[in-house]
């Protein structure tokens, strides 16, 4: 998909199963909003194909797709109520008045908001004008609704209950979410699937827990959260297993790889432990620390070695600034990336 002399999206080769809650995560100008509108009919790509359920809807408009969407900022209409906005889609495409009727009690008791039928939308909260959103594009019965960054206007507290809201109602009614989100908690909270993008291509597709703690790429793994990498030189293999040379030390992976190659280790700062574990690293000395509630973030430097490390330990261990510690991890929650 192009822009001009721009790319916007280029080699995307995505298949979403029927019933899946994918989520698109990316950072601003990655194209998951793009690729976003091309499945809506709202762009036309470049080039390549669109099929939703098994049809080519390439050339088809967005109003005659089996797609609906819901807007960041709703697109909700202020001069109609409440089931006159659930109505609006029911109308566009035909349906009888006895049928819109029945449609929308439906639709608004899905959401929880039966008894606001009546009710202006300046008479609604944020989280109340996202549902009703979302009423209306469930009425419809689209085989696959689409959200633009649908959470993105809402507070924090608020935006956690529509996260769990959301994977609720799709999960009754069975229909294909495809969410986009630059927000990494928002995407592990929702998803079935993530599909990092990264400059208009896709960087990494998989289930959160494999993407978070297994990812294939070094923006996939800084993307998802925090990560320390380390440099390292492959200086043997035997079948499914690679032996590293990094600076903290060689480590025996079971993964592929090829002697002499220069490659990129992987591990997240919870993954160190204080605690007698399968591998010391040995005295680390703790330059910064501060408090997040849930657990310690601390920046480290390993003695030996001279190497920097963010960690993060347990909310009730005691930790000091300047305080020299032993840090310990498992091989096994190193991951080597491909990038």
């Amino acid at each position: 998909m192009c822009f001009g002399d721009k790319v916007a999206v280029h080699n995307v080769d995505l298949s979403i199963q029927q019933g899946e809650f994918v989520v698109l995560l990316g950072p601003s100008g990655s194209g998951k909003t793009t690729l976003l509108n091309i499945l809506g009919g709202f762009l036309q790509p470049t080039d390549g194909r669109v099929l939703i359920d098994g049809k080519d809807v390439t050339d088809v408009p967005a109003s005659k797709r089996p797609t609906t969407t819901v807007f960041q900022d709703y697109a909700l209409f202020p001069h109609m109520t409440v089931a006159g906005n659930v109505a609006f889609g029911l109308k566009m495409r035909g349906v009888s008045s006895s049928e819109q009727k029945t449609k929308i009690i439906e639709s608004l008791e899905l959401v929880g908001l039966a008894h606001l039928a009546e009710r202006r939308i300046h008479q609604l909260s944020g989280g109340q004008r996202q549902r009703i959103a979302l009423a209306r594009a469930l009425a419809v019965e689209p085989s696959v609704l689409l959200l633009d960054e649908p959470l993105g206007a809402l507070d924090l507290k608020l935006r956690h209950q529509m996260q769990e809201e959301l994977k609720e109602i799709q999960k009754r009614i069975g229909t294909t979410f495809i969410h986009v989100t630059h927000d990494q908690e928002e995407a592990m909270a929702i998803a079935d699937t993530i599909v990092i993008t990264n400059d208009g291509a896709i960087e990494d597709t998989g289930k959160p827990e494999r993407i978070y703690l297994q990812p294939t790429s070094r923006f996939a793994a800084g993307f998802m959260g925090e990560s320390n990498f380390l440099e390292g030189t492959v200086i043997s293999c035997d079948g499914s297993q690679t032996m590293v040379h990094t600076a903290i030390g060689k480590f025996l992976l079971k993964e592929q790889g090829t002697e002499g190659d220069v490659v990129t280790l992987s591990i997240r700062p919870e993954h160190f432990s204080t605690k007698s574990g399968i591998r010391s690293l040995g005295e680390a000395r703790i330059l910064e620390t501060g408090f997040f509630g849930t657990h310690h973030q601390c920046k480290a430097i390993l003695e030996e070695s001279e190497t920097m490390l963010k960690v993060r330990l347990p909310q009730k261990e005691v930790i000091q600034s300047g305080e020299l510690i032993e840090l310990f991890i498992d091989p096994e929650d190193l991951t080597m990336l491909r990038s």
